[in-house]
């Protein structure tokens, strides 16, 4: 029994290490300043999440564990609590998300109207 925790144990911990790496990607390959903070901050909370359930695993029922969940817990609320204050800043000061979308005076979006032509 203690050879599959430590194979799923170490699944999360792979698998949160994958998250973590493809969030630090997304922050070098994005080209603008809110995609960028979307792929950390979705990233970031699966690959805490992950890695510290395999480190719970691996620690076993002890207090280790609790204080692992305590963890899990508090970041699970102020990471992504962190990221809106981060972007609520960013909007506040002037840094407007660039759009591709553009919109009618109704309020439609259209996403194609140069590129679609003739109808």
């Amino acid at each position: 029994m203690q050879t599959v925790i430590d194979i799923l144990s170490w699944i999360f911990i792979i698998g949160g290490s994958f998250f973590s790496i493809v969030g630090a990607v997304g922050l070098i390959r994005f080209p603008d300043f809110w995609s960028r903070l979307h792929a950390v901050s979705v990233t970031d909370s699966a690959g805490v999440i992950l890695l510290l359930a395999g480190m719970a695993l691996q620690a076993g029922l002890t207090l280790v564990t609790v204080k692992l969940f305590i963890i899990l817990a508090f970041l699970f609320v102020t990471g992504p609590t962190s990221t809106h204050a981060v972007a609520n800043a960013a909007l506040v000061s002037g840094l407007k998300p660039k759009s591709s979308v553009a919109r009618d005076d109704d309020g439609d979006t259209d996403a194609n109207d140069d590129k679609a032509g003739p109808s």
